[in-house]
């Protein structure tokens, strides 16, 4: 049997989706094939550690090169990249917008994270909000979303939801009846808000498209929260009964929906919150490790069932 046999039984049975197929077919004919995943991961890449070296070489050489040179060079590169994204790109539509160019949803991506370095320089200088410094993350939230909606970007999308976040769990953990270390119910009402928030820009058809990214963001907030509960010693049980349910409800509706992440979410850490409470009480290395290897092996066919069986529906 050849090789290109072997990938279209593949594709039949639903092993493989029909794009993956057509790569691999093209790769076994050594004919021409995309590079542009590649390209995304490297200008993602060039991008963080662009910003990485500014913020290192803000941090350990702000007194030789004093504050007025930084703010200055920091405000002219986020200047640099507005004017080219808001030159470059097309009008606002409430539709999902294709970028003219590659590099344009990098720039504006490098616009926020050095907008993100700027702020944080100016409270570690002046200290001008003092204790009240977590309203730059609502400040930084706001300009994210307004940016991720003009320029249809889901990595500033993502950069607003994580500043949200951020002081939401900041927020929530000044309430007297809420310690610092547990902060399970501020995870699950971000989730809550985000996906509800979500929803409703849906329903109002403002960029579509973007609810996904929602759903995923909310998801994981809200697992993370459950899963950390169950290992707290404060109500395990309800957390862990939450948990069994959400990652149920990802799971039936990640296979309705076709949507593998989800079924994948609810999968794994519905394992992880099974195992913690399983194992609570174990004490010996060796049945430990013996279940990890069990369990580990079938949560691994179990996703490679369900993947096949979305492949096969899609």
């Amino acid at each position: 049997m050849t090789t290109l046999e072997r990938l279209n039984g593949w594709k039949e049975t639903g092993i493989i989706s029909a794009a993956q197929h057509e790569i691999l077919r093209t790769l076994v004919h050594k004919e021409r094939f995309s590079v542009f995943v590649e390209i995304n991961a490297f200008l993602y890449i060039g991008v963080l550690a662009l910003v990485g070296g500014l913020g290192w070489t803000v941090q350990t050489y702000f007194n030789s090169l004093g504050d007025t040179f930084i703010l200055a060079a920091l405000s002219l590169i986020l200047a640099a990249c507005l004017t080219y994204c808001f030159s470059k790109a097309p009008a606002y539509s409430n539709l999902e917008t294709e970028s003219p160019n590659l590099v344009l949803d990098y720039v504006i991506y490098l616009a926020c994270l050095v907008f993100s370095v700027e702020l944080s320089y100016l409270e570690f200088r002046f200290e001008i909000l003092r204790d009240h410094w977590p309203n730059y993350l609502l400040f930084s939230t706001a300009t994210f979303f307004g940016l991720a909606y003009r320029f249809d970007n889901r990595f500033v999308l993502s950069l607003a939801l994580s500043s949200l976040a951020g002081w939401f769990g900041i927020r929530v953990s000044r309430f007297e009846f809420i310690k610092s270390e547990q902060l399970q119910l501020a995870g699950l009402l971000y989730a809550t808000v985000v996906a509800l928030a979500g929803a409703g820009l849906f329903q109002r058809r403002l960029k579509k498209h973007f609810f996904e990214t929602y759903l995923h963001v909310a998801a994981n907030a809200a697992f993370v929260a459950l899963v950390s509960g169950i290992a707290s010693e404060q109500h395990p049980l309800i957390f862990f009964a939450m948990l069994i349910g959400l990652s149920g409800l990802s799971i039936l509706m990640g296979i309705r929906f076709r949507r593998f992440a989800f079924v994948v979410y609810g999968t794994i850490y519905g394992y992880i919150g099974l195992s913690i409470e399983l194992l609570r009480s174990a004490r010996e290395l060796a049945p430990v490790l013996a279940y990890f290897i069990l369990t580990g092996i079938a949560v691994i066919a179990l996703i490679a069932k369900l993947a096949r069986r979305l492949g096969r529906t899609a």
